[in-house]
């Protein structure tokens, strides 16, 4: 994105359905305060899920937050909150799921350095190396070893909302927020 003194922006656009609040917890009955919002669309729903969404709809994703009000005003069930909740400038924290990156050693995984190319080390260069000990005898737990990489829950802090297009439901925030293209993420203001 080009600012008016031609310096350029690098943004993500996120397209913000409105989410529909669906319940209020509350400190007596539930022991502490959130709102629980339901967003996208699910075909068939199961009868549980029908009667605790009552005629809000059939909803894909259920998601809580710590808070009850937005923009000083407080949530009722049945309110829609869309994107001029927020407001250009605000500082955003954004949730996602990372990018799956398959199978990778511990050099790529972890970041280790590896075994020197030269003094006898043969074909040994991008392994771990010891795991263990003597005793207890197993590997310990969190051990860092080769495995599957990313699909992770990934938070990204202090984001700056660029632009909101309220029509087209789309906010554009400064820099790169986690996850695929097409992925679900949320997006809390600080």
């Amino acid at each position: 994105m080009f600012q008016d003194d031609g310096t350029v922006i690098p943004i993500s656009v996120v397209e913000a359905e409105p989410n529909v609040v669906i319940q209020i917890r509350n400190t007596e009955r539930d022991g502490y305060e959130a709102v629980q919002v339901g967003f996208g669309l699910k075909k068939k729903a199961s009868k549980p899920l029908k009667g605790h969404t009552k005629e809000l709809g059939n909803f894909a994703l259920l998601k809580e937050f710590k808070t009850t009000k937005i923009n000083d005003q407080d949530l009722k069930v049945g309110d829609k909150i869309d994107v001029s909740a927020f407001s250009i400038g605000d500082k955003v924290s954004v949730t996602g799921i990372s990018k799956g990156k398959g199978y990778a050693g511990v050099m790529k995984r972890h970041g280790f350095h590896g075994m020197p190319f030269s003094h006898g080390h043969h074909h040994v260069a991008r392994h771990g190396g010891s795991i263990g000990q003597r005793f207890p005898q197993h590997t310990l737990k969190g051990m860092r070893m080769s495995g599957r990489m990313g699909t992770q829950k990934v938070t990204t802090r202090g984001l700056k909302i660029v632009d909101i297009d309220i029509e087209n439901k789309l906010i554009a925030i400064k820099g790169a927020i986690p996850g695929n293209k097409g992925s679900v993420v949320s997006i809390v203001s600080k």
